[in-house]
C-alpha cells in the first residue's frame, strides 16, 4: 500500500498534467476556429472549380486529344499513395486512422500484383507506416516549420507530384487526409487525384468554350490537383484541431477523475494512520 507522501506526490503529479491538458484543449480550441473557417470557406470554390471541369471532361471524353492528366498512362500497374498526416500527436486517432486507411488500400494494391510507391506528408503517418511499409516510401514533405498552411505549400507539393507523373514514375494518385465533419468526427477519405476523376454535374450543353475543352483543361488540371491538395490540407489542420480538442478534453475529465479517487485514497489512508495513532495511545494510556 503507498504511503501518505507517495499519494500526495502522485496527486500533484496529476494535477499539473490535468493543467498541461487544460491549456492544450484551449489553445487547441483557439486554432480549431482559424483552421475550421479556412476549411469551410475553401469548400465552395473547390467544389466549383471540380464542376466545371467535370464539364469540360465530359466534353473531352477518352479521346486522344484529352489531357494525359484526365486520360491517364493507358495503365494501372503503379500506384501512388499520398498520406496526409500531422506533425504532432496528442490528438487522438486522428493520424491512426489516415495511416489505417492507407495501409489497408496499399496491402490491397500489393495482393492484386501492383506496384505501391508512398509519399508521406507530415512525420507521424511516416512514423505509422515505415513498420510494414518504409521499403516503399518514395519521399517525405515536412511542414513542421510551417505555422499556418498556405497555398504555397499545397502548389509545392502538387509540383513535386505532377513532376513524378511527368517522368513516368506511377500511372495512379490517390490522396489519403481526414476530411472536417465535426470537433468529435472526422471522415479519413481516399481521393483519385491522378487520372482526375470528377464528381458533380458534367452537361456542358449550355457552354461553348473557347479555346477548346483540351486547351483549357491542359491548363486547369495542374491547378486542379494544386487545390485538391490544398483542400485536403485545410480539411487536415481542421480535423486535426478538433481530434486534439476532443482528446485534451477528454484527458481532462480523466485526471479530474484520478485525482478524485487518488483524494478518497489519501484520505482514508490518513484516517488509518490517524486511528491507528490514537489507539496506540490510549493504549499507553491504560497501561499506566
Amino acid at each position: 500500500m503507498p504511503s501518505l507522501k507517495d499519494l500526495k506526490n502522485r496527486i500533484g503529479s496529476v494535477k499539473n498534467t490535468r493543467k498541461i491538458t487544460k491549456a492544450m484543449q484551449m489553445v487547441a480550441a483557439a486554432k480549431l476556429r482559424r483552421a475550421q473557417d479556412a476549411a469551410v470557406q475553401a469548400r465552395p470554390y473547390a467544389e466549383r472549380m471540380n464542376a466545371v471541369m467535370a464539364g469540360l471532361a465530359s466534353g473531352v471524353g477518352q479521346s486522344s486529344s484529352a489531357p494525359r492528366l484526365l486520360a491517364g498512362t493507358g495503365r494501372d500497374q503503379v500506384h501512388l499513395l499520398i498520406v496526409m498526416t500531422a506533425e504532432r500527436g496528442l490528438c487522438g486517432g486522428f493520424n491512426s486512422s489516415i495511416a489505417r486507411l492507407a495501409r489497408v488500400k496499399a496491402n490491397e494494391l500489393l495482393a492484386a500484383g501492383k506496384t505501391v510507391k508512398i509519399l508521406t506528408v507530415g512525420k507521424k503517418g511516416r512514423e505509422q507506416l515505415k513498420r510494414d511499409l518504409s521499403q516503399h516510401f518514395v519521399g517525405h514533405v515536412d511542414l513542421t516549420e510551417v505555422k499556418r498552411i498556405g497555398y504555397a505549400n499545397a502548389q509545392g507539393i502538387a509540383r513535386d507530384v505532377l513532376a513524378r507523373f511527368d517522368a513516368n514514375e506511377f500511372d495512379v494518385a490517390t490522396l489519403f487526409y481526414n476530411r472536417f465533419q465535426s470537433v468529435i468526427s472526422q471522415i479519413p477519405t481516399a481521393q483519385q487525384i491522378i487520372p482526375a476523376k470528377f464528381e458533380g454535374d458534367a452537361s456542358t450543353a449550355l457552354y461553348d468554350y473557347e479555346p477548346s475543352e483540351e486547351a483549357i483543361l491542359t491548363d486547369l488540371l495542374p491547378r486542379g490537383v494544386a487545390t485538391q491538395i490544398f483542400t485536403a490540407l485545410l480539411e487536415n489542420g481542421a480535423s486535426e484541431q478538433g481530434a486534439r480538442m476532443s482528446a485534451m478534453d477528454n484527458a481532462t475529465r480523466n485526471a479530474g477523475d484520478m485525482i478524485n479517487k487518488l483524494t478518497i485514497q489519501y484520505n482514508r489512508s490518513r484516517q488509518a494512520a490517524i486511528t491507528k495513532e490514537l489507539i496506540e495511545i490510549i493504549s499507553g494510556a491504560e497501561a499506566l
